[in-house]
């Protein structure tokens, strides 16, 4: 009896001793197992790192130049005045992209009104308005005038038209048809909508003068087959069409007669005197003068003229209103000041002189004295100095390999040298 209850003691212990010895080893089997999954997972969350490391050096350059574009496209818009619905206009400015009508564009859009800008870039830059892209209360359009445009405005800036006799005298056909197809279009437009059109006319108008100073009621002295009588009776021709249809359609029409203006965005070869001899101040080149230099013009910035523009559309005044300086100056002394003021240069020259080139140039602004109260403001000298600046910077853009429009080069049709 005893030998037979320690046998079954010992069977007993040793059935204990096994599950313990196997609870031991299953325990230790787990402990390893979640060891090695421990070890594994900090392997894994290194290799992680290292990767997420590698990735990041990778993207951080890439992520850095997004950010730079960004910034880049994030647009920056000068300051704009918010007008109520009753106050704020709907403004058409054709040519809106070219010299006057950029700063144009400008006035009207920091005044708070809608402004659509339509141009064919003939003359016209983008770069002139780029600063407006994306603003809620500007539109550009790339159209041109000689064909009809169909939008709802308050207001049309007909500005459309090269301006400088290089260009107005490359292509006179094209000429003629934006001044008289192009103003019927746009009188179309004024007629039925219930705009108020305001013509871009020229003191070209009085062509070479035989009365001094040119006031409104001179009707000019002009040679209609002469070089630049594409412009000068394209814009005769549209005065008369704008007269044409505030008698017989009721279209309140406003007709400003442009003399002489300078200022920044003007193109650097347009052909026209500031430009010419600033460019050629600030290249040390010879100024070149046309004719005796004794032939006179009058010369206003360009500030000027668009707050004359601006008074003028917003008046009572329907009949013609000369926007100019009354300071005239032979071209002579101003070739001698922008050579002062520039600071460098060469010797003046003297070329043949232009055919049809008026001799006297200088408005009689009392009428814009007395109807809009309206005269220019700005010194011819400081005028000429922003206006420097601009042509310099323009030279030094161009200088580092930037992007600056270039004119045509001169080409040969049908014959004839034709200079852009």
């Amino acid at each position: 009896m005893v030998k037979t209850r320690i046998q079954r003691l010992l069977t007993g212990i040793n059935r204990r001793m096994m599950k313990l010895i196997i609870a031991l080893a299953l325990i230790a089997y787990v402990a390893s197992v979640w060891g090695n999954f421990v070890n594994m997972r900090s392997i894994q969350e290194n290799e992680e790192q290292k990767m997420e490391k590698k990735i990041e050096e990778v993207i951080a350059p890439l992520r850095e130049k997004i950010q730079n574009l960004e910034r880049s496209f994030t647009q920056k818009y000068p300051p704009v005045k918010f007008l109520s619905e009753k106050d704020r206009k709907r403004i058409l400015i054709t040519g809106g992209a070219g010299f006057v009508g950029s700063h144009l564009t400008d006035k009207l859009m920091m005044d708070g009104h809608e402004v659509t800008v339509v141009d064919n870039f003939f003359t016209g830059r983008k770069r002139n308005v780029e600063h407006w892209l994306g603003h809620e209360n500007f539109e550009l359009i790339n159209h041109d005038v000689v064909e009809p445009l169909y939008i709802e405005v308050d207001q049309i800036y007909h500005l459309a038209s090269p301006a400088s006799p290089p260009n107005y005298m490359y292509n006179p056909i094209k000429t003629l048809k934006t001044n008289t197809i192009g103003t019927l279009n746009m009188l179309g437009l004024a007629k039925r909508v219930g705009a108020r059109l305001l013509l871009a006319s020229t003191s070209e108008v009085y062509g070479d003068p035989e009365v001094h100073p040119q006031s409104e009621e001179y009707w000019g002295h002009v040679n209609p087959i002469g070089p630049r009588a594409c412009y000068d009776e394209g814009k005769r021709v549209a005065e008369t069409m704008c007269y044409a249809y505030m008698k017989q359609e009721g279209v309140e029409v406003r007709v400003a007669r442009i003399f002489n203006t300078f200022g920044p965005r003007m193109h650097m070869n347009d052909g026209r005197v500031v430009s010419n001899f600033i460019l050629q101040a600030l290249q040390g080149e010879q100024l070149t003068v046309y004719g005796s230099g004794e032939q006179t013009r009058a010369f206003q910035y360009v500030s000027d003229l668009v707050n004359g523009l601006v008074a003028l559309m917003n008046s009572n005044v329907s009949s013609p209103v000369n926007l100019g300086n009354p300071q005239e100056h032979s071209i002579l002394q101003f070739a001698r000041l922008i050579k002062q003021l520039v600071g460098s240069g060469g010797e003046i020259s003297f070329l043949s002189e232009a055919q049809d080139d008026p001799q006297r140039r200088k408005p009689d602004i009392r009428k814009a004295k007395l109807l809009l109260g309206w005269e220019p403001v700005v010194p011819l000298e400081e005028g000429l100095n922003k206006t420097i600046h601009y042509f310099r910077k323009e030279l030094e853009h161009q200088a580092n390999n930037q992007y600056i429009p270039k004119p045509k080069p001169a080409r040969v049709k049908k014959g004839r040298l034709r200079l852009n």
